[in-house]
């Protein structure tokens, strides 16, 4: 087993119902080394102004809108896959997360989010109070 600490994401929906979305959740992958989180995640359509990153407590939430086109009627489409409208993405970081030092990136329409770790300390010694 991994000494790695488990990183929580909200997972997509995998039911069998037509997917009705109201809010859209974002793809990312996620991984790890020794050092640092890392955060990867395509974000096609949407300028870098429209995303808005932010970490409360031990959850960083990744939130945008992609616009839709305008001037297209619903009964011109022959396909809809894409997903327009406001989408968002919550994960929750280890303890060993250092949120006070993340970077972000915003290049060729992917965002990449490094978050380093903190030093663990492995044994900690406890003074007795007289």
């Amino acid at each position: 087993m991994s000494d790695q600490p488990i990183i929580k994401i909200h997972p997509l929906p995998h039911d069998d119902k037509p997917i009705q979305k109201q809010f859209g959740q974002l793809a990312v992958d996620i991984y790890q080394t020794p050092n640092e989180i890392v955060i990867i995640a395509p974000i096609a359509g949407v300028d870098k102004d429209h995303l808005h990153l932010s970490i409360t407590d031990d959850v960083l939430v990744i939130q945008g809108e992609r616009k839709r086109q305008e001037g297209v009627n619903e009964e011109q489409y022959h396909v809809r896959e894409c997903f327009w409208g406001p989408f968002s993405r919550s994960i929750v970081l280890p303890l060993e997360a250092n949120i006070q030092n993340v970077g972000a990136n915003f290049d060729l329409n992917i965002l990449t989010i490094r978050i380093p770790k903190t030093e663990k300390e492995h044994n900690k010694i406890i003074k007795i109070a007289a």
